[in-house]
Order: structure tokens, then sequence, then C-alpha cells
């Protein structure tokens, strides 16, 4: 499975880098210093850092401590605003912007200006999820629609956009925006069991709060759906081969764009075994364009490609002159991987019983790096009527799918006869 060498290759089966603590001989008050930069020390001796004493000791008049605490309010809204759907959390907060709010005049339309700034996310968060609840609610598999009301499913997505470049920017559009909602403390949430310096505590005591994240997970694999669906569909040969190849332009255009999730999704969509097996049709389809994208994200070598691919994405974003060159949309299954393995593949503490701070540093800068991804704002032309079907128009199941397939392509052995005669059966009814 995918890993990330470049970090996890640094360390030994411990997950401890030996020799850049070795070389840390910058030590304060058990706090290991390398570069300036914190590498490790006890959480006693951290804690100890950071309580006040004799030589370190703010002024307690509220006046000048005010705005130290109002820029940690507001650093920490902006960036974790979903730690605040938790009442105590926000009844604490609350009651920590009132204090500061009853001194001077500026300090009240600050706290009200991040009071309300916090608000109108959590509001705006809670009528997405409602959103994407009533979407996965009305979702209905597209055998069924066929079976009922034959008439009311016509149309593919040819008809609704036959240029891929449009469609590209759509697919965007969908990526952008559910990337747009999920916080970084999901992450965190998506693979802490336990709390990560103390093993025998449970980290969470509540159902982990992973709703957005997996909802774009979701998404990707509707969307491979979506593509086997409209490569299955069509009665005649010639018509599968013309989706083939629109889906081929369509995965080319979001390369081009830096859309590298959709792009995944639909090699996904076509990989699938449902799509793979109609010989007859991918031989009428110019394959060039298609290896060609495989190729980039061929899993090889730790998916050696699309990273290079991602790293050029990524430096063009930073010298990027137009919002249109900002885009990166990264393989997000990969993300994931990535980030769960360094997170397993590296002690929390190392072996003197520090807290392994640049294993910490390394998740921090992954997460921190695709939250400036997500950010950016998509400069494409919305189309409701695409992005309409994108979300909500039936896609078939994978019993569904290999019936389709066998329908338009019959079986070629014993196996395949079988599982045709059983898939007609029990879908349609049929012997």
């Amino acid at each position: 499975m995918p890993q990330t060498p470049p970090f996890s290759a640094m360390f030994d089966s411990s997950g401890y880098n030996r020799n850049l603590y070795q070389s840390a001989e910058d030590s304060c008050g058990g706090l290991y210093y390398h570069d300036n930069n914190l590498l490790s020390g006890s959480l006693e001796a951290l804690i100890q850092h950071l309580v006040p004493n004799v030589d370190y000791y703010p002024d307690n008049q509220m006046r000048k401590i005010a705005p130290k605490i109002l820029q940690l309010l507001t650093e920490w809204t902006e960036t974790f605003p979903y730690d605040f759907r938790d009442e105590r959390m926000m009844r604490n907060l609350k009651d920590l912007a009132h204090r500061i709010a009853s001194g001077e005049e500026t300090y009240r339309k600050n706290v009200q200006q991040m009071m309300q700034c916090l608000i109108r996310k959590l509001a705006t968060l809670s009528q997405y999820e409602e959103v994407l609840a009533k979407i996965s609610s009305t979702s209905t598999d597209r055998l069924t629609v066929l079976k009922t009301k034959p008439q009311s499913i016509q149309r593919d997505i040819i008809t609704i956009c036959n240029d891929p470049y449009t469609l590209a920017q759509q697919l965007t559009h969908i990526e952008l925006e559910r990337l747009n909602y999920i916080g970084p403390e999901e992450f965190v949430q998506a693979f802490v069991q336990k709390d990560p310096l103390d093993n025998d505590k449970s980290c969470y005591t509540e159902r982990k709060k992973t709703r957005n994240l997996e909802a774009y997970v979701e998404w990707f694999n509707r969307l491979s759906y979506l593509v086997a669906t409209e490569i299955c569909m069509p009665v005649k040969k010639k018509h599968r081969a013309r989706m083939i190849e629109y889906f081929i332009d369509v995965a080319r255009e979001c390369f081009n764009i830096g859309n590298f999730n959709s792009l995944m999704a639909i090699i996904s969509g076509m990989n699938m075994s449902p799509v793979s097996r109609l010989k007859k049709t991918w031989a009428k389809v110019k394959t060039a364009k298609f290896d060609i994208l495989e190729h980039q994200m061929d899993p090889s070598s730790n998916f050696y490609n699309y990273r290079t691919a991602l790293r050029g994405a990524a430096q063009r974003s930073l010298t990027a002159h137009s919002s249109r060159e900002k885009i990166v949309i990264p393989f997000f299954s990969l993300l994931i991987k990535d980030i769960y393995f360094l997170n397993e593949g590296c002690a929390n503490r190392l072996p003197n019983g520090h807290v392994n701070f640049e294993k910490f540093w390394e998740l921090a800068k992954q997460v921190s790096e695709f939250m400036t991804w997500k950010q950016v704002e998509c400069p494409f032309e919305r189309d409701r009527k695409i992005l309409q079907y994108l979300l909500t128009v039936p896609v078939f199941s994978e019993d569904a799918l290999y019936l389709a397939s066998y329908e338009s392509e019959g079986p070629e052995n014993h196996i395949e006869k079988d599982r045709w005669k059983s898939l007609r059966s029990s879908l349609l009814g049929r012997v």
C-alpha cells in the first residue's frame, strides 16, 4: 500500500531518527532543539516551559493581555471552527469573549466580528450537511428507475454536456466545494483512536466527527460508478466507444486543470471489471491518450509519476498569476493513506520518553498544505444543469453494472454465464 518514503525512510523500526536526535545538542530545560526547531522533550518539560514563574509572568491586567487572548481565539475559530460545534466549547468561548469585550470598545468590535464569523461558518456547515443528507436520501439505483420508468432516463452525460472541458470544470466545482468543508481536525479524528501521548487512554468519548471527509470519499466512489454506468448503458457498441473516448478527454482536461481526484475517479470507473471486459467496445477506442493518463496515475513506485505531477501543480500554484493556476486537488485517498502511514509508522514518543515533535511537525505540514489547496475559489462559471446531473442522476450498483455489461457483450466463459443468469433472475426477474 502507498506510503511516503522521503520522511518515513528516515526512521528505523521504532519510528525514531537516532542521527537527528544525537546531533541535537541544544537543550533547554529538558526540551531539545535542532536549528531552533523543537525536536523532542518530555510533556512535563513542555508544560513547565509554558507555566509562568518569577522571571516570566504576564501582567494580569486584562487590558494588556486581552489582545493576545483575542488573537489566539480569532486564529482558533478561523482554523478550527468545528471545535465549537460542541456546546461546552461554545459556552466557554462566549464566556471568555464576554470578559474581553467588557474592556475597550475596540475589543468589543473585534469580539463581535469574531463571533459573527464563527456562527456564519457553523450555519453554512449545517446547511451543507443537510444538502448532502438530502442527496443521499434521494439516491436511487439506476436499474430500479429503468424498470419502473423506462422513458424517464433516456438522457446520458453527453446530451447534458457535450464538451469535455466544460464537464471537467463542473467536476472541479464539486471537488473544491466538498474539499472546502473538510476541517483539519477531521484528519486527526479519522485516525486517532487513542490519546496520542497515552495509548491506554481513549481520545474520544463520542462518535468521530468526520462526516465531511467521509462524504468526499463517497463522492469519489459515486463518480467512478457514474462513469462506469454511462459507459455500460448504451445498447450500441459505437455509442459505448464514443462514451469511453469522451471520458478520456474529460480526464485529460482534469489533469490539465490540476484536478487529480476527478481524474483518478474517472480512470477507476473505466478500469472497473464490467467496463474493462467490453473487449469489442474497447477495440473501437483510440486508447493512446488513455494510456498516457494511466501512466501518469500508475501506482508503481509509490505513485511516483503522480507525485511528480502533483509537485509540479503545487509549484505552479505558488507562483500563480491567476486563480485558474492555483488549483491543486490531490488524489484524496492517497493523501489519506500517506497521513495514516505517517501516523502509524512513527512513534509518538521517542525511546527516552520524549514527545516526538518531528513526527507532529510533518503531520502538520501535510495537513497545512492541504488546507492551502482547499481554500482556492473555483474560477469557472457554474452550470446548475450539469451539476444537478452529476450529483443526483441514478447510477448502477455493481451487480447492475455486470448485468448491463453481459447484456452488451455476452459472457465469455461458464463462470460469467452462470453469473449472468443469476443476475437476470435476481435483478430482472427473468430466467
